[in-house]
This record gives structure tokens, C-alpha cells and sequence, in this order.
């Protein structure tokens, strides 16, 4: 079978790589407000001594703070995402919106903007797939409580999870709680709000903040099945399929390590129960996360309906020190150069046949449905004299992925709800914080440094996608 009559195509964003207005209507800091763009952002996301500079001091351009200023550009781009013919749009709710300081009064004027954006995709018909929490966790509850290191988190973003339910119950059907949990293991304060000033405590506080993150999520979705009984609410990963470089079975064994601890958050998302590699793991080294026979409770009776996942490039893993030493750049996962395949322009390798194997991997290791929610080349785009941008080599990534994942579903029979490309209109890079490393099928004026219009142009891979979706998937 092929796709279904109802299958979502669409596109996603986040909020704070997006809104901009990032103090605007009572909006606070978010913990993505608090860092400059450029090609050593990680780098800096790993140094707390710099972030804490970057919290107390907003010296410097931090491109968040008006990214592509959606917030005032919505009924634009909503509108050009109809166009395309957008079944659904995936954005995030910035918490740091709804309560500025994460907890205490609700913040009005920030509930009317995602009112405001939610009609305005209804007025089209389109879905909106709404991420809790997308890294835009308010900095007030870093400076105050560390973080998801510390457990009042919990009840905090419970607080919020049903705020935000009880207000759009009748307009959002599709939900997410925790954009690339994962993401947590590889940089602690982008996925967890953490400051680490002690290294040797760095891999406790990990496991600790994920372990607060799986709870919140489980009781996000109890909520979710209480308040809003006809929605569903899934699980996001940042998918990582790697390559034994060799037969050696050593070098199978690590790929095997590198999936185990990818995806053993989306085990018990999933499942309802931590692995139990991982449970002998944390006592063998004394890592006390604080669960608790509640914690496992609410985590068994509260699996994800869904499993959604971003999917962007491949690795290769090795453990001969001659190979290893030959790393891939760009993505945070680190890796070996898989000689075999192509790199973007930023060091991801472009590997549509991964998109297939990492499909079926899920699907096998769930059995629930799927959702692609990220999927996309960053590029930099050429504007012609003439205005156009034809960026072809974007049209022939995604349609090499979509052909990859059309074949999981009509030869392997995964289950699959829809696919959101990533940054279906132009927004800051989270891995750079740089405009110029675009993504989008719209074009933004806006450059690294924050010079620009803002205006929106459509690029030839506009027409493409629109083409494709008229289709449901099969003009490729």
C-alpha cells in the first residue's frame, strides 16, 4: 500500500528558531535566547562559564532574539505553507511564553499568540503538531533550580502541559512532549537547561535530568489522555543510524552501544520501563536518578500513543584507533566518515537509504505508528539576478528520502502518520545559530548577522513540494 488519503505532509519549525519577539508581550529569556550564532555554538553550549556570561550579560548578537519574526509574519507564512498545500504544521510552544519565569502567573498575551496561530492553520485546514517543549525551557527555572537536574521541574511543566491542553483542546490534535530527548546525553544545556561546573558530575546529571524529562513526559501525556481524549501524543528522537565501518565485531558491538544508549529514553517512552542493560548500568556506577516505584508507575501506564523522530544524515563507528581518528563533522553525534556516501556543505552525509533503515529499526523495535518530523538539507542558496532560487540539490535530497521512506511503507509495511520537513520557510540554524545555512522552501531576507527585510520569496523547491503533495507522494 501507499501512503493514505490522510496522510499529513507538511513542514515544522520551532519557536525560538522562528518567533523572535523574544521579550515581547511578557515573554522571558529562554534557555536558546542565551546563544550568539556562529559555527562554534555547540562549543559554547558545552561551556557553562560562557553561558552563564551570555545569562547575566546580553552583550553580543544572539540571532534568536528575532530569528525570522514570525511572530509578527504568521498569517504570511501560514498562508504560503497553504499554498504548498500543508496538511499539518509542526511549531513548538515556547514555555517561557506561557510562564515567563516557569512557574507562578500565566502570561495571557502569550496564550493569544498561539490562539492567534492556531485558528490561522484551522482557517486552512491545516493540523498544527505541537512540541511541549522544544529547547525554549525559560531561564529563570536554570538559574533557579538547575535545570531538569532538579525535580520541582516536574511539576512545573506538568502545570504547563495542562494549561496549554485545557486552552487548545479544541484546536490541536497532534502533540509532542520533548523535542529530541536525547539530545540530553550531547549537550546538557540545550536539551536540559544544565549547568555542569564539575565534569566528574556531568554524566549523573545526565541521567538524572532525562529521568525528570521521562517522568514530565509520562504525566504529560496522562493529561493529555484525560483533558483531550480524541488527540494524540507521541515521543520525538533524534534518530542516529551508524555503520559497523568493518566486519570486525568489535566494530559491530559499538554500533550496537551507540543505538542502545540513542534510543533507551524512547524505550521507556515507549515501552513503559527502563532496558535493563541500563538499570545495571546506573548501579554499576552508582548513579542514584531518584526514581521512584511512583516514577516507574507513571511511566508504565503512560506510553506515547506514536513514535516521531528527526532524520538527517548517518555515521559510520569504528573502534581501530587508525580509522577512528577520521571523524565526520557538523552533526553533534559525532562519528567516522563513511567513505561511501556525500557530505553537505556543513559535513552531514547524505544517506536517503538510512531514512529506510532507520524506519524500519523504529518500527520494528515500537510497533507503534511513526511520524518524520525533521528531514531537510541545510544549504546556502544562490538568489539569481532574475529573483529565483533554484535549489535543486534541496529537491534531490527530499525527493531521495521521501522515495526511501515511500518504500518502508508500501515493501515494509511501516505504519506511518506523515512527514514535516524541517525548516519549511528559512529559520536559524540550531547547530550554528547562522541564517545562511538555510533549509527552507521559503526564502527569508535575513543574513548572519542580522541585516536584511525579512521578506519572503519562494524558491523553486517550493513549487516542487507543492507539486508533491497535490500528489500525496507519488509525482517523485
Amino acid at each position: 500500500m501507499s501512503f493514505s488519503n490522510n496522510f499529513l505532509w507538511g513542514g515544522a519549525i520551532a519557536a525560538h528558531q522562528a518567533e523572535g519577539a523574544y521579550l515581547e508581550d511578557g515573554k522571558s529569556l529562554s534557555t536558546c535566547d542565551v546563544m550568539h550564532g556562529g559555527k562554534g555554538r555547540f562549543a559554547e553550549i558545552l561551556d557553562t562559564n560562557a553561558i552563564r556570561k551570555n545569562i547575566e550579560s546580553q552583550n553580543g548578537y544572539f540571532p534568536e532574539h528575532i530569528a525570522i519574526d514570525f511572530y509578527h509574519h504568521y498569517k504570511e507564512d501560514i498562508a504560503l505553507f497553504a499554498e504548498m498545500g500543508f496538511k499539518v504544521f509542526r511549531t513548538s510552544i515556547s514555555w517561557a511564553r506561557i510562564f515567563p519565569d516557569g512557574e507562578g502567573e500565566v502570561n495571557e498575551a502569550g496564550l493569544r499568540f498561539y490562539d492567534s496561530v492556531f485558528d490561522e492553520c484551522k482557517k486552512y485546514g491545516i493540523e498544527p503538531l505541537v512540541t511541549l517543549s522544544h529547547w525554549e525551557m525559560p531561564i529563570a527555572l536554570t538559574k533557579k533550580y538547575n535545570g531538569w537536574a532538579n525535580r520541582a521541574l516536574i511539576p512545573l511543566f506538568e502545570r504547563y502541559a495542562k494549561t496549554v491542553f485545557a486552552r487548545y483542546k479544541n484546536k490541536v490534535k497532534y502533540w509532542l512532549t520533548f523535542n529530541e530527548i536525547n539530545m540530553s546525553f550531547h549537550a546538557l544545556f540545550l536539551g536540559a537547561g544544565v549547568l555542569v561546573d564539575d565534569e566528574s558530575k556531568k554524566e549523573a546529571l545526565s541521567y538524572t535530568a532525562c529521568h525528570n524529562q521521562l517522568v514530565a513526559s509520562a504525566l504529560a501525556v496522562k493529561a493529555c489522555r484525560e483533558m483531550l481524549p480524541g488527540a494524540k501524543i507521541g515521543s520525538m528522537v533524534a534518530s542516529m543510524v551508524a555503520y559497523p565501518y568493518s566486519s570486525r565485531p568489535e566494530d559491530s558491538w559499538q554500533k550496537m552501544e551507540l543505538e542502545r544508549k540513542n534510543y533507551c529514553l524512547t524505550d521507556v517512552q515507549a515501552r513503559g520501563a527502563y532496558p535493563q542493560w541500563l538499570k545495571r548500568y546506573l548501579s554499576e556506577k552508582k548513579i542514584d536518578t531518584g526514581i521512584t516505584a511512583e516514577d516507574e508507575r507513571i511511566l508504565r501506564e503512560n506510553t506515547v500513543d506514536f513514535v516521531s523522530f528527526s532524520y538527517y544524515s548517518t555515521s559510520a563507528v569504528s573502534t581501530d584507533p587508525s580509522v577512528a581518528k577520521d571523524k565526520g563533522t557538523g552533526n553533534i553525534f559525532g562519528g567516522i566518515k563513511n567513505p561511501y556516501l556525500k557530505s553537505s556543505e556543513w559535513g552531514w552525509q547524505i544517506d536517503p537509504i538510512g531514512l529506510r533503515v532507520a524506519l524500519n529499526f523504529l518500527y520494528d523495535r515500537y510497533q507503534k505508528p511513526l511520524f518524520v518530523v525533521e528531514n531537510g538539507l541545510g544549504a546556502s542558496d544562490n538568489i539569481e539576478a532574475d529573483g529565483s532560487i533554484n535549489d535543486d540539490y534541496r529537491i534531490e535530497y527530499l525527493r531521495e528520502h521521501i522515495k526511501a521512506m515511500k518504500t518502508a511503507v508500501e515493501e515494509d509495511g511501516v505504519e506511518l502518520l506523515g512527514y514535516t520537513s524541517w525548516g519549511c520557510i528559512d529559520i536559524v540554524s540550531a547547530s550554528t545559530g547562522e541564517m545562511s545555512k538555510r533549509y527552507g522552501f521559503i526564502h527569508v531576507d535575513r543574513d548572519d548577522s542580522g541585516n536584511g527585510t525579512l521578506a519572503r520569496t519562494r524558491k523553486k523547491s517550493f513549487f516542487w513540494y507543492k507539486e508533491l503533495i497535490a500528489g500525496n507522494g507519488e509525482k517523485l
